[in-house]
Parts: C-alpha cells; structure tokens; sequence
C-alpha cells in the first residue's frame, strides 16, 4: 500500500462506524467513509465538538450539520497550498491520499533530465496539476466542469504558479483526447482519475466497468514516442489494484515496454495505528 503519510495540515485521527474524524488545517471535519465499517470506540473529543458534521440522507444525498467552518480556508503539503471548500456532496476539494502520487510523479518529472508534458484527465481541482508543474513539467488541465477548473486555477494561484505552462481546459475527456489525436498532439504523461459513473455531454453513460478499458486505449493514442509515465486511479469499490495493472500492462505496456505497479492508496489512522484504504493506483513507467 502506498500511504500519504507526510501531510502536516492533514490528519486522519479515526474513522469507524462509516465516517472518518478528519483535520484540514485547524477544522475538525466528519465524513462518511464507505470503507470505515469497524466499530471502534470513539474517544476522540472531536467526534462530539467539530466544525461541520456531512449527514447523509435515508432518501439519498445528505447534508453538513453543526456547521461551524470557514466558507473556504486553505491547506499546504510540501510547497502546494490547496483551498477547501465543503461541498453540498461531502468533498473538500481535495483527496489527501494522492499526495502518495504527487510525490511519485513530482520524483519522474525531476528525474527525466528533459522538458515534460503531462495531460491530466477528470483533474478536478488539480492537485496533479499543481505538483507536476511544481517539478517543472507543461501540464494540460482537462475537467468537463468549469467550476472545477477554476478551483484548480486558484490552487495553483495559491501555490505560486499562476504563471506556469498550464493549460486549462473545460471539456468532456474522451471529446478531448480524440481532437488531440487528430491534431497530431502528444504527452510525455498522463494521470487519469476517471468517475465510476457518469454522463457524457450528449446525455451517454459512462460505467467505469465497461468504458475503463476502451478509454485508456483511446488516451495510449496521445502518448509521445518516449512516455514518462501513467497514473490511472480508480475509486470504484470491489476494483481489485491488479485489475488496473491489467489494462495498462496490456494497453500501454505491449505498445511501449516498461511495467505496470498497482496498489492501494492509504491514509494513516493517528487513534489507531492502522492504514484506511482509499482507492486503488496503477503506475506505469519506462
């Protein structure tokens, strides 16, 4: 397991009983966390006394109670500053957990002794982003949502790289990829955080199951002749990791060599001592 476990303004403190006990910066948070099915004693004070509470909804849904948190504040990991906002749908804005794959893609992009470019795909609010192009990399930023793309504009504002090759693009990913391959465009890298479910710009679905496979066989089309690395995650529950390095080693893998490394991200517990699971990565590289 790779564990994100050199945050400061983070912290996992406990989680059971479907939610976790979090802190982001100076806010005490509790979430609902689908993995957290232990029953554990809560004696932490900040089960009780916290900033906002997100309760879900019996007819779906949910909502933040004892909401007593800034509107949006902001959080540092190494030299990135991130701003969280609650959401009406329990995000932050960010997944700590990635820090892991920053960390590992920052370590690529520095090491490859030659100009970089990234295509990050679902970026959200691009916390890739911003630390591909902290390691000096030319990062393309694609999301279908135009709030999510400024989000991520304001993150990278915030970590002092406004001025940084970064292009942002607010489109569907799969639309994207195919203009890009018709425009002769190539990347060094690509990161991909595709949804387990959604719906396309015409209305068409997407189900992470059956579109994975052909999604990443589109994107190995914009890979340049000498790629860096891939990191596609994957936050559908029952995904075993080895699934991941499957499809790359036999999309990407048999086009270009190199190999495929596949694990679970984790966050470590400070009650308990002990790892949550959050999600499944695979690595691919030269």
């Amino acid at each position: 397991m790779w564990v994100s476990d050199q945050w400061k303004d983070y912290e996992l403190i406990d989680c059971g009983r479907g939610e976790k006990l979090e802190r982001w910066g100076d806010q005490l948070l509790v979430r609902p966390d689908p993995q957290a099915i232990w029953n554990t004693p809560r004696t932490h004070r900040g089960w009780k006394v916290n900033a906002g509470r997100y309760a879900r909804s019996s007819t779906g849904g949910g909502q933040w109670q004892n909401k007593s948190m800034p509107q949006r504040w902001t959080v540092s990991y190494r030299d990135l500053t991130f701003n969280i906002k609650p959401m009406n749908f329990k995000h932050t804005g960010l997944f700590p957990e990635q820090a892991a794959n920053w960390d590992w893609a920052r370590e690529q992009i520095q090491k490859a002794g030659r100009p970089i470019s990234v295509l990050n795909l679902f970026a959200y609010t691009g916390g890739a982003t911003v630390a591909c192009a902290a390691a000096g990399a030319k990062v393309c930023h694609v999301d279908a949502a135009k709030g999510m793309v400024q989000w991520a504009r304001e993150n990278a504002k915030s970590s002092g790289l406004e001025d940084a090759p970064i292009r942002w693009i607010v489109d569907d990913c799969g639309k994207f990829v195919e203009r890009e391959i018709r425009r002769g465009r190539k990347y060094d890298a690509i990161i991909m955080d595709p949804p387990s479910y959604g719906r396309g710009p015409t209305g068409e679905v997407w189900k992470l199951e059956e579109n994975l496979y052909p999604f990443v066989e589109l994107v190995s089309g914009v890979l340049s002749d000498d790629p860096l690395f891939i990191i596609l995650n994957s936050y559908t529950t029952g995904l075993a990791p080895s699934v991941v390095t499957y499809i790359l080693e036999t999309v990407v893998s048999k086009k270009f060599g190199g190999h495929t490394v596949s694990d679970e991200l984790g966050l470590p517990v400070s009650q308990t001592g002990l790892v949550l699971p959050c999600g499944a990565t695979g690595r691919w590289s030269k």
